[in-house]
């Protein structure tokens, strides 16, 4: 299948930055000067801790926007109409991310968290982890799937078009899916929380995001592309913010038991290499090119990691294990997608033959 040309407000992003390619330094950077920070001077933390309004601490939710919502500026929903040209691509992105990895998560959860690491880890956060990791796997991810996507020569539009249409079902499908999940884990569900989480942090930030882009987008396409430019350090910013106060809170649970953070990982990165590996198997089973595989088998793996940890900070608190569950998915996010990343690209003549074979 031939590649057809972008068009013109679809976003076209550059290789990694230095940035996103050692996002895991920066994340451990955050960890220690968090650490430090909320042990040398607990006050202010506390302080921050407890500016909340209706469950939702204002200080996070207003990094969360700052963090989320220029992300939300490279989606386009007018692609949407782009989806039946990749029935196949889109079909196996969409088994993956809402009727596979959501639950074999909340299985490796049980299985890790409750069974195999449960006497090295605090018996009254089991539930919180599992909880954590239930909320990563639940939000695909929006942002960084624009970058995998572009190191593998990806076909943009079928990447534009998965993502705006996961956006969309996100915005319907997230709230009952993790409520059935903590459900089926025994975990209670404060839904008017939950839904607060969702609208905040989903539907709101999509309708300022998409209401900003249509403006900017009026002034032309280079406009665009400069704002995004601007505005892209400021969400770094706020992640990073947001890691610091996190792990402000979280410093004396990793002091305890420094390992934590290990044991988190390992369903995580279980998770990454059984979703890719089914995406991009399947895509190859039906027929599908190769540059539509890859953003498969890539948006198919990788999370929206900056919805989980607001979701989770909303719903559990800063010192919950479900916060932290969450952060150690920004932790392992860009090395382990590299690794899926050149995979993908190495296997490129495996993939074809088995195509062209068919």
């Amino acid at each position: 299948m031939s590649s057809t040309a972008l068009p013109a407000s679809a976003p076209a992003p550059a290789p990694m930055s230095v940035f996103e390619r050692y996002l895991t330094v920066w994340v451990l950077l955050c960890i220690v000067v968090g650490i430090a920070l909320g042990q040398l001077l607990p006050g202010p933390f506390q302080a921050v801790g407890r500016m909340e309004f209706a469950k939702v601490n204002i200080p996070v939710g207003l990094l969360i926007w700052v963090m989320i919502i220029p992300m939300l500026l490279k989606v386009d929903f007018s692609a949407l109409h782009q989806v039946k040209q990749h029935w196949r691509g889109i079909g196996v992105t969409l088994f993956i991310n809402w009727a596979v990895k959501p639950f074999t998560m909340a299985f490796l959860g049980w299985l890790f968290v409750r069974q195999v690491f449960a006497p090295y880890l605090p018996a009254g956060q089991l539930d919180s982890y599992v909880a954590g990791l239930i909320l990563l796997a639940a939000a695909p991810c929006t942002a960084m799937v624009f970058v995998w996507s572009r190191l593998t020569h990806g076909h943009p539009l079928f990447t534009l078009s998965q993502v705006a249409l996961n956006d969309t079902i996100m915005v319907f499908a997230f709230a009952p899916i993790v409520a059935l999940l903590l459900g089926l884990s025994s975990i209670t569900v404060p839904w008017d929380t939950l839904l607060t989480s969702v609208v905040l942090y989903i539907v709101v930030p999509v309708a300022i995001a998409q209401v900003w882009r249509k403006a900017l987008l009026a002034r032309g396409q280079a406009a665009f592309d400069a704002a995004l430019a601007k505005i892209g350090p400021l969400s770094i910013a706020a992640l990073l913010a947001t890691l610091v106060l996190l792990f402000a809170f979280q410093g004396e649970a990793i002091l305890k038991q420094p390992l934590v953070i290990a044991m988190l990982a390992v369903p995580i990165l279980i998770q990454v290499f059984f979703n890719s590996a089914l995406a991009y198997w399947l895509n190859r089973k039906l027929g599908e090119s190769h540059n539509v595989a890859c953003p498969s088998a890539l948006i198919g793996a990788s999370n929206f990691f900056e919805l989980a940890v607001a979701a989770a900070i909303s719903l559990f608190g800063f010192e919950s294990g479900a916060a932290l569950a969450t952060v150690v998915g920004v932790l392992i996010e860009v090395p382990v997608m590299l690794l899926v990343v050149r995979v993908v690209n190495r296997s490129k003549a495996w993939y074809e033959s088995g195509v062209h074979a068919r």
